[in-house]
């Protein structure tokens, strides 16, 4: 199976579009399937640059060679990505970008005068200014992520869960005379949208980065793919609450089958829609979940996410009037109305990307699931999160686990959603940020795990 390009971590709505990272389901024929077009004498080779995404500019690469053409941006995660409609002249050229966007197109000129190539980025109605020379783009510094060889066991694993097969990768502790555990363990579910097993995006792998630290403490980890991603089957565009709490349980099932996991003591750690369906695995099979781990995981109801993350996007944009932000937030109550009601065709007339998985987060309410929570819980948000805002989110989430009186909820000072020590902590500066997770809340976390879930 093909896998997805990674997508931004959100609960429900993408932020900014260049950012993201989207699969082309028709993508036209590659341009090295079609005769050569006649290139610019000296266009061959690597180019370098940037385009011009208001507030973070997008380093890119672009290498021509044999009357087709490569891109390399290393904040999506995207290395020598083939482009299609590839088209130059002596002094034109055209391409097409399917990997950021269905509709992404370059239109520029190459000057050999100054050896460089100019242009546009048209996507989504927007125009960015493109702007290449000579040389290569360079990689994005992430000194967090892990190197082999590992101290640690690191095992590729597959199992059935229902009529789907989900595979990930387990990593087990490695005792010096110990013996083989049994070790509790530590299941990590992704936010909203298809991702990978590391929660590839902004090229961060936050998961791989959460396993290694939990790993190198004493906890197996378990971490997958999603549905449709990797080697994992399925879609999910076309799953429900039910299947995803489904597929976290039976990652639960896979592991009490282990004889290196102690069955008393595996727990979920959910991140952003992670933290949603962590609650909601352990309030329907309170006996196979002993802990969880909520890591900017919403309190507040999946209408109230969509329609506050609406309003934040018209204020990044310099859009949030007051009729704006009326408009907005009476166009997003329409959609939850019809979608509380089960009008999944109605909501897709209103807004046509809306999936059952959508309907899903977005008629969800966390509150019975979080007040039902009798297992030690952690809950964390960052405190410069725009997506999933503590402003917001923390009260609700102290009030929802206040008869639980092995909750903590916490709040990171100047941690991002995806838990970055951030400067604006918008999801623009995601990947230019080196941190793929704070430190500190590494330390937190596994603090917190050896007083309430000792691995020895």
């Amino acid at each position: 199976m093909s896998r997805k390009s990674p997508r931004i971590i959100v609960l429900v709505l993408a932020v900014l579009a260049l950012v993201l990272s989207a699969c082309s389901e028709g993508e036209k024929k590659p341009a090295s399937e079609k005769p050569a077009a006649a290139k610019p004498r000296g266009l061959d080779g690597d180019w370098a640059g940037a385009i011009e995404v208001p507030g973070a500019p997008l380093d890119i690469g672009v290498t021509f060679a044999d009357g087709g053409a490569t891109i390399t941006i290393p904040a999506q995660g995207l290395d020598a990505a083939e482009l299609t409609d590839v088209r130059t002249t002596v002094a034109d050229v055209a391409f097409a970008v399917p990997q950021l966007a269905p509709d992404a197109t370059f239109a520029g000129t190459y000057s050999s005068a100054t050896e460089r190539i100019t242009g546009k980025l048209s996507t989504s109605g927007q125009e960015l200014a493109v702007s290449l020379e000579r040389g290569t783009v360079a990689p994005l510094e992430r000194p967090q992520e892990p190197e082999e060889p590992f101290p640690y066991r690191s095992e590729d694993v597959s199992f059935e869960a229902g009529e789907v097969t989900i595979a990930g990768t387990l990593t087990l502790p490695e005792d010096e005379g110990e013996g083989e555990g049994p070790y509790p363990a530590v299941v990590l579910l992704t936010g909203a949208g298809a991702q990978d097993r590391d929660e590839q995006g902004f090229a961060h792998k936050p998961f791989l980065v959460l396993a290694d630290a939990l790993t190198r403490s004493g906890y197996a980890v378990l971490r997958t793919d999603d549905r449709g991603v990797g080697g994992t089957t399925g879609s999910d565009d076309d799953a429900t609450y039910d299947d995803l709490v489904a597929d976290a349980l039976a990652m639960t099932d896979f592991l009490r089958e282990r004889p290196e996991i102690d069955p008393e003591r595996i727990g979920l750690m959910g991140h952003s829609q992670g933290g949603y369906l962590a609650p909601l695995a352990a309030s329907r099979a309170p006996e196979k979940v002993a802990f969880t781990v909520l890591m900017a995981g919403p309190a507040q109801t999946g209408c109230e996410v969509l329609k506050y993350q609406a309003r934040a996007q018209l204020e990044l944009q310099g859009q949030s009037t007051p009729a704006r932000l009326r408009e907005s937030d009476e166009a997003n109550q329409r959609l939850c109305d019809l979608l509380a009601a089960g009008d999944l065709d109605g909501a897709q007339a209103l807004e046509p990307t809306v999936t059952p998985t959508m309907a899903a987060q977005t008629t969800y309410d966390p509150e019975p699931a979080l007040r039902a929570l009798k297992v030690p819980s952690l809950a964390f948000f960052g405190s410069k999160d725009v997506q999933v805002p503590p402003s917001l989110n923390e009260p609700l989430m102290r009030r929802f686990l206040q008869e639980n009186a092995d909750a903590t909820v916490h709040v990171f000072p100047g941690a991002n959603h995806l838990m970055q020590p951030a400067q604006s902590g918008t999801p623009d500066e995601y990947a230019q940020l080196t941190t793929t997770i704070d430190p500190d809340v590494l330390a937190y976390v596994t603090t917190w795990l050896k007083e309430n879930v000792p691995a020895r």
